[in-house]
């Protein structure tokens, strides 16, 4: 099991701003707090209890309304911080360049985390986004001279090219090294440092691979151009060095038992089982279909890129129901998160941790669908499903409207999985199975001679299923809920 320096589960749970997209997961602002603010974070503490016992090893969990307490006055800082730890919850600084007063807001919190033995937690997200900031210099080039920009990916993102960027990268570097910097010089050590860099960079996705296939200085610098593997080869490893320069290597040059990754970057098994809401299938990508799903082959940048978390993201994505003809509504969504799921926490070397982005309802749906949710029963036990698979930790994205109840669901399970502290911090996952049909899902960690397993069932199968753990077998009946079973 993934356990490294993280122990236990994390869960965060997002609210974008109201001027973000719908559905992305952009940088996240620093602003001034407001009223809307306050109420929020005092709903979320209002509708969770605190935890029958101390968080004691275990991660905090983090919400997303916590990047913004809606308060600079100190004590009601400490204040919400408190209640907030009370519930195993943390609050979060957000590093933001263009906003001066981001890093005197972000050292305040974590003044009052160090003073209380709390974990310190930042967002770069907001530092990292702008090798791409418009620069005629960024532009793909022509034969003939002429500069363009790839405009797939959206109205404001013009996408120029992947080797006309290395003059931004000591600008960029510079805007996590200051926050770090600051963070140094004050004696506060950095826990966890993530960031959300998806829409900026060498991306192969959208009209990226046609746009390099145009630009001279892409076809001299990336041999088999005409073959997409080798290009997303190249894209991907120039990717993540520009990852680990920028964030990873300034982290941890100064905070070396740090926690640092991004959104979407995990190990795996060489495929990709869902698409971001940003992005368009490229025809001639390799691909392994299933139903009307076309699974992605995936580069493994996560080794390259120098992070020491993976940060899988584990959504129902709105067009993933469509992609199946389950006649059981939620084994659409659940079969293909478990199969993300499984993917990273098989994959996944024993001392890297993953803390993997989920959400309950569907993401990106158009105005007026009617997809169904996945329900609350089966979305808790996917959660569970994760923990019991490797996975240390859950961050959540949510708009405001939906952070609320997403925190609630969320810290059920936080709350509940705290009695098998033991087995998610020193446990072994036993199974990574995922039925291609609806049935009974089994997940379990081994420790010693006793398994915790988790049973769902989706459809009427009664028979205990048989789960083979070194030679032996445990039968594992139907029942509601986690439990501990011995190995004979």
């Amino acid at each position: 099991m993934a356990v490294g320096r993280l122990a236990g589960a994390i869960v965060v749970v997002g609210a974008m701003a109201a001027a973000w997209s719908a559905h992305a997961i952009g940088p996240v602002p620093s602003r001034l707090s407001t009223q809307a603010d306050v109420e929020l974070i005092e709903t979320i503490i209002a509708r969770t209890a605190p935890l029958d016992a101390p968080r004691g090893d275990r991660v905090p969990l983090f919400v997303w309304p916590a990047h913004h307490l809606g308060t600079d006055d100190p004590s009601q800082l400490e204040r919400l911080i408190r209640a907030l730890d009370a519930r195993g919850m943390a609050a979060i600084g957000v590093w933001n360049p263009e906003d001066p007063s981001a890093l005197p807001r972000a050292l305040s919190v974590a003044r009052i985390q160090r003073r209380l033995g709390l974990p310190v937690v930042a967002s770069a997200t907001s530092a990292t986004y702008a090798f791409f900031d418009g620069d005629p210099r960024t532009a793909h080039i022509t034969r003939d001279g002429r500069p363009f920009f790839d405009e797939s990916f959206g109205a404001d993102r013009s996408m120029g090219c992947p080797f006309a960027i290395d003059f931004r990268l000591p600008i960029m570097r510079r805007r996590v090294e200051e926050s770090v910097s600051a963070y140094e010089a004050a004696g506060l050590a950095l826990y966890f440092v993530y960031a959300d860099w998806e829409i900026d960079g060498p991306i192969e996705w959208n009209g990226a691979w046609a746009a390099s296939k145009r630009c001279a200085r892409c076809r001299q610098r990336i041999p088999d151009i005409d073959d997409f593997t080798s290009f997303q080869a190249v894209i991907r490893t120039k990717r993540a060095e520009l990852q680990k320069a920028m964030l990873a290597d300034p982290v941890l040059d100064a905070f070396p038992d740090a926690l640092v990754g991004n959104y979407g970057v995990y190990p795996h098994d060489g495929y990709r089982y869902w698409f971001d809401y940003f992005e368009t299938f490229v025809e001639g990508a390799p691909h392994r279909v299933d139903g009307r799903a076309r699974y992605r082959r995936w580069f493994d940048e996560f080794p390259l890129a120098g992070f020491t978390v993976a940060m899988a993201t584990v959504y129902p994505w709105h067009d993933i129901f469509g992609w199946y003809d389950f006649d059981e509504p939620d084994y659409r969504w659940f079969y293909n998160m478990l199969l993300v799921g499984s993917n990273v926490g098989r994959a996944t070397p024993a001392d890297i941790p993953i803390i993997s982005f989920v959400h309950w309802t569907p993401v990106d749906a158009p105005a007026g669908s009617s997809v169904p949710s996945l329900t609350r029963a089966r979305y808790q036990d996917l959660l569970w499903h994760l923990l019991l698979r490797g996975h240390d930790g859950l961050f959540s994205w949510s708009r405001p409207d939906e952070a609320v109840d997403e925190a609630v669901v969320l810290h059920d399970v936080y709350a509940a999985s705290h009695r098998y502290r033991e087995f998610l911090r020193d446990g072994t996952p036993v199974t990574f199975d995922v039925p291609t049909q609806p049935g009974p899902i089994v997940s379990g960690l081994r420790l010693g001679h006793r398994v915790l397993v988790l049973r769902t069932d989706v459809g009427d199968a009664s028979r205990p299923v048989a789960l083979e753990i070194d030679g032996r077998i445990v039968r594992v009946a139907r029942a509601d809920g986690p439990r501990v079973l011995r190995l004979d």
